[in-house]
C-alpha cells in the first residue's frame, strides 16, 4: 500500500491519496498541473515525510529498501558514462543477483538484441525509452513509475510497451501520460487527475473516462464515441 498523506509544496496543494497493493495507477493532467512532481514525491526523489509505503514512512528506510520499494523511470533518458554500452547499463539496473540469460531475456523481449553492445548516448530517443523500460524490469521494484514512457516511441513499439504494462512483468505500475487514447486503454489502472497542482479526481477508470469528466476536465471537443477518444477539431 502507498499512501500520500496532505502533501502540500510549492506546486502541489494538499494530496492525499492511497494506492492498495496490486492497483496500478494512471496520474493525468494538463502541462504544468504537477504530475512529474508528483512523481518525484511518491519517489522520494522530493524527500517528503509524508510518504508511507505499507504503513512505513519513507523516510526511515535505507536507501537500498526504498529502491526495492519503489523506482523511478524519468521521461528523458540521462546517463553518466557516455562509453557504457546497453548490456552494461542493464547490469547495472539490478538491485538483486539476476542471472545473464534473464537480462538476455528481457532484451529480447524489448528487441534490442542488435543494439545490446552499442553505445547507450548513440541510441535513438525511442530506444533510450525502450532501455529505460528494460532497466525497470530488470530492477523490478514493488511499484514502478513512468513518466512520460511512450512519448517517443513510433505506434507498434507503443503497443509492446502498452502488451508489458497490462502484463503482470512489473508488480505494480504508475504511469504518467499525455497520451488518452493510450490511458484509456489501460482499463485495469485507477485514475488520479491533477489541474494546476490540486487533486481532482481520483478514482476507478470506468468512473473517469465518461463523457460528463471528459468535458469538466478536457473540454467538449473530445469526444468518447464507440469505445474511443476522438478530437474533435
Amino acid at each position: 500500500m502507498l499512501e500520500l498523506k496532505n502533501f502540500n509544496n510549492f506546486i502541489l496543494k494538499d494530496i492525499s491519496f492511497i494506492l492498495e497493493k496490486n492497483e496500478n495507477l494512471l496520474i493525468l493532467g494538463e502541462n504544468g498541473a504537477g504530475k512529474s512532481t508528483l512523481a518525484k514525491v511518491l519517489s522520494n526523489l522530493l524527500p517528503s515525510s509524508n510518504l508511507f509505503f505499507e504503513n512505513k514512512n519513507i523516510k526511515d528506510l535505507s536507501s537500498y529498501d526504498r529502491a526495492k520499494y519503489i523506482n523511478y523511470i524519468p521521461s528523458r533518458f540521462e546517463i553518466f558514462d557516455e562509453y557504457l554500452n546497453v548490456l552494461e547499463y542493464l547490469k547495472l539496473s539490478i538491485i538483486e543477483e539476476r542471472n545473464i540469460e534473464y537480462i538476455e531475456k528481457i532484451i529480447s523481449l524489448l528487441k534490442l538484441e542488435d543494439l545490446k553492445l552499442n553505445s547507450c548516448v548513440d541510441l535513438s530517443s525511442g530506444e533510450q525509452q525502450l532501455l529505460l523500460l528494460a532497466s525497470a524490469l530488470l530492477h523490478n521494484a514493488k511499484i514502478t513509475i513512468f513518466d512520460e514512457l511512450t512519448a517517443n516511441l513510433d505506434l507498434n513499439r507503443v503497443k509492446d510497451v502498452f502488451d508489458i504494462l497490462n502484463s503482470s512483468l512489473l508488480s505494480q505500475k504508475i504511469v504518467i501520460t499525455h497520451n488518452l487514447d493510450f490511458a484509456y486503454a489501460l482499463k485495469d489502472f485507477k485514475v488520479l487527475f491533477l489541474q494546476k497542482g490540486s487533486l481532482k479526481f481520483f478514482g476507478s477508470h470506468s468512473e473517469f473516462f465518461i463523457q460528463e469528466n471528459l468535458n469538466r476536465f478536457y473540454g467538449e471537443n473530445l469526444k468518447l464515441l464507440d469505445s474511443h477518444l476522438v478530437l474533435d477539431l
